[in-house]
């Protein structure tokens, strides 16, 4: 049986990794000339958690972890308004059995686990929902399923389900993510700042020669195309030119070759399969990265689909969404909750994780 699996960062490779293990002969499609480099620092938590140690990984991901030593806020001059050596507003507190890591450390252990065959430098330009594909490249091949793991801007979505514009909500942030030097002079430490609707944080790497950057504002939608660099970094110059260090930033920025933008949004369908083409992921349950849990829920996504593919081909998607709906409800809420009902809604989460059996 052969899938085809859109998008090769967190919940592609996973996917790949399980499908493999059940028998299927597995090809990962990436619109990236090779793996991507960049990104925010994401958490791995809760369920995710046993997925990983059920792959082998959690030793190689805990030595990879961020191991921040704290966060501070400060004012336009640099000035602290606080500080906090027992967590950081990304990674929660450290005392936690969450996990924090760069998102270019994490694909690289899920991908040398997932042992596919992956395609770089092409994706799907038509595709129907019986399998039948045509790529970019000219070629044309039938797979007896194809998963749009690709993304909040999924090309999967858009060319099976309908434009995006009909599953988007949008929270009303936008962000960028780059890589630049460590002007900041930054030792695993986190900093982080507001000016009026715009802000961001400045993070370490592993490497302190290197921080993450992230500058991001608030605003009502706005019409760009998402494969628009040029015209993406003008939109955050002139929202966030006035930050802390913000001249600096912003030249970084248009120096930087893994820059990312996106809108702080969710996905929301009613459902997230049509005949032999499903649905994991950003691609079709974004929570957003106000939620916190948008990697932990791909890498739980992609282990359910599996298994349930694993399971028996017959339903297959219908028990992969009965079983994933409660949880990726509980997980979207977060990002929508007031924060005084942080606890009662990570209990919720809890509750509906445990019933995923993964265990």
């Amino acid at each position: 049986m052969k899938v085809l699996v859109s998008g090769a960062s967190v919940a592609g490779p996973v996917l790949a990794f399980w499908l493999r293990r059940h028998g299927y002969e597995v090809t990962v499609v990436e619109r990236a000339p090779a793996p991507r480099k960049g990104g925010q620092a994401v958490d791995i938590r809760g369920t995710a958690l046993t997925v990983a140690a059920k792959m082998g990984v959690l030793d190689q991901i805990r030595d990879m972890r961020t191991t921040m030593r704290g966060m501070s806020m400060v004012d336009h001059d640099g000035n602290e308004l606080m500080r906090d050596t027992e967590g950081t507003l990304s990674g929660g507190r450290f005392d936690s059995t969450d996990i924090e890591i760069m998102r270019d450390d994490l694909i690289a252990v899920l991908m040398a686990a997932s042992d596919a065959d992956y395609r770089y430098a092409d994706s799907i330009a038509a595709l129907t929902p019986d399998g039948e594909v045509r790529f970019e490249s000219g070629e044309h091949d039938r797979y007896d399923y194809v998963i749009g793991a690709d993304g909040l801007h999924s090309n999967v979505r858009d060319l099976v389900f309908g434009p995006a514009s009909g599953f988007l909500r949008h929270l009303g942030t936008y962000l960028s993510l780059f890589t630049a030097d460590n002007f900041a002079g930054l030792d695993h430490w986190q900093t982080w700042f507001t000016e009026g609707e715009a802000g961001g944080a400045l993070f370490s790497d592993r490497d302190t020669g290197v921080m993450r950057v992230n500058l991001g504002f608030s605003s009502a939608p706005i019409d760009y195309d998402h494969r628009d660099i040029e015209q993406q970094k003008r939109l955050v110059e002139r929202h966030c030119s006035e930050v802390y260090l913000g001249p600096k930033l912003i030249e970084a920025m248009w120096k930087s070759d893994d820059f990312y933008f996106a809108a702080m949004a969710q996905v929301r369908m009613e459902r997230w399969s049509k005949g032999r083409v499903a649905l994991v992921g950003d691609a079709g349950y974004c929570p957003s990265p106000l939620s916190g849990q948008g990697t932990s829920l791909a890498i739980v996504g992609a282990y359910v689909l599996a298994q349930e593919l694993g399971a028996g081909q017959e339903g297959a998607f219908e028990r992969y969404e009965r079983r994933m709906r409660p949880f990726v409800a509980q997980n979207q809420a977060l990002a929508l909750e007031n924060p005084d009902k942080g606890n009662a809604a990570q209990e919720s989460v809890q509750k509906a994780a445990n019933s995923l059996r993964v265990d």
